[in-house]
């Protein structure tokens, strides 16, 4: 019993027997981690998983260029079609206008940024609340920006101690009274230098009159305090580029929007809706004052889509050019940003009734 029992020796493990272990604990290795993914795929959505990837530019070109290839013929008709025809040339005769006011006017105002300090102009305006609101008005021509550019210089004023009446009247005339816009609005009405100086009245005695409002009825906890400077603490090549990216991705946009709309209504919208709108002298005001709020085209540019709606009346086209640079929503949105939405809410509304009557009444006058 005993030999029947007794354990047989070990036998000495072979090279082949090694390599097949070998073999089977690299098979292990190779499929464990897989196992383990597939476990954690059905385990936890959050580990383990790649970042689904995302369609980029070069991709989504890819799909397109086959889909336009196929419908080659049917977009060839399209835009052969009278009414394609005449929208094209609306939208690129205003782009082309307007994009190198767009430019310089970016440029300009980067430089200004970054080259101005803020304290100059708080140096420069009267120590009166009353007294400085024209002031700052009539400093706003030194601005030669759209709105993107006016907001946060105005919030810089109002941290260098300036009034808040002043430097909100510094923000409503620097995007509608600078020396590009008058000029853009020269070239886009050629022969009308009465609207020019209507343009810039118009656009100074709706800056002033808001800061008198604001100076006689405004309280201080509708305003909130801006707290920073948007490119403070940053060198002047680098706040410089970071201007004129901002200002060039913002109105550059929003030009190409108000071109898009500017040639659709002249293409698409019957001749007898728009002499409808514009054969009625207050609804044509209107009509263009709200048009303007909702484009959002940028003030060196608003003058030559407002140019292009012969339809209407000059009053009517000059409400356009007055409410936009002062009442649209990309500056609310921004006044938002900076100041708050309790401020936005009260500034706006009563801005935009402003901004219509002060066009009303130069336009009686002047054109």
């Amino acid at each position: 019993m005993a030999e029947t029992t007794e354990t047989a020796p070990r036998t000495p493990a072979t090279p082949a027997t090694t390599a097949s272990h070998t073999d089977t604990a690299a098979h292990s290795d190779l499929t464990a981690p897989t196992d383990l993914a597939a476990h954690t795929d059905l385990t936890d959505p959050s580990a383990g998983l790649s970042t689904p990837r995302r369609l980029d530019s070069s991709l989504l070109l890819a799909l397109l260029l086959p889909l336009l290839y196929l419908l080659q013929d049917p977009v060839r008709r399209a835009l052969a079609a009278p009414v394609m025809q005449s929208w094209t040339t609306v939208f690129v005769a205003v782009v082309v206008q307007a994009l190198p006011f767009l430019v310089l006017g970016v440029l300009l105002s980067a430089a200004i940024a970054v080259l101005v300090p803020p304290s100059f102009f708080a140096r420069a305006l009267p120590a009166r609340p009353t007294a400085a609101v024209p002031v700052a008005g009539l400093a706003g021509a030194v601005l030669p920006g759209c709105e993107c550019a006016s907001v946060p210089v105005a919030g810089a004023l109002m941290r260098r101690g300036v009034t808040p009446a002043a430097a909100l009247a510094f923000l409503l005339s620097a995007p509608a009274i600078n020396p590009v816009v008058l000029t853009a609005t020269a070239l886009a009405f050629p022969g009308a230098p009465e609207m020019v100086l209507a343009r810039f009245a118009a656009g100074l005695l709706v800056a002033c009159a808001m800061g008198w409002l604001w100076q006689r009825l405004g309280r201080a906890d509708w305003l909130r305090p801006p707290s920073r400077g948007t490119y403070e603490g940053q060198g002047r090549g680098a706040a410089f580029w970071g201007s004129v990216r901002h200002d060039v991705l913002h109105a550059g946009g929003f030009l190409v929007l108000g071109a898009m709309a500017a040639a659709t209504l002249k293409a698409v919208v019957p001749d007898g809706w728009l002499r409808v709108a514009a054969g009625h002298p207050v609804l044509a005001v209107l009509a263009l004052a709200l048009l303007a709020v909702v484009l959002s085209v940028c003030s060196e540019a608003d003058a030559f889509v407002a140019a292009s709606l012969t339809h209407f009346s000059p009053t009517a086209r000059l409400a356009f050019l007055v409410v936009g640079p002062v009442v649209d929503l990309k500056l609310v949105a921004m006044q938002t940003a900076v100041f708050g939405r309790g401020f936005a809410l009260r500034f706006a509304p009563v801005t935009f009734v402003i901004a219509v009557a002060g066009a009303v009444l130069t336009g009686a006058v002047l054109l």
